[in-house]
């Protein structure tokens, strides 16, 4: 499946923030995918960009924090089940 995304690929200012096409699996074992209706961009987010603190993963999609909707879950998925809203 694919989706738009906000991607960042090296550190910096904002300019280096860039909407793409990016492919989505299904989820693994004991993780869940969920279509977001809400997402948080907070410091932590601004501190990856800028390479201030390093990030968990690049490239990144900012917004650490968010809300939707439990779309498929991986095997061994116990605490949500698909049309959950979560945050």
């Amino acid at each position: 499946m694919k989706c738009s995304a906000i991607v960042v690929h090296e550190t910096g200012g904002p300019d280096v923030m860039q909407w793409e096409e990016i492919e989505i699996g299904d989820p693994k074992p004991d993780e869940a995918l969920i279509r977001h209706t809400g997402v948080g961009m907070n410091f932590i987010d601004v501190y990856f960009r800028t390479g201030l603190y390093p990030a968990p993963t690049m490239p990144l999609c900012p917004g650490m924090e968010g809300a939707g909707i439990v779309e498929k879950i991986g095997n061994n998925v116990t605490e949500v089940r698909v049309g959950d809203r979560v945050a």
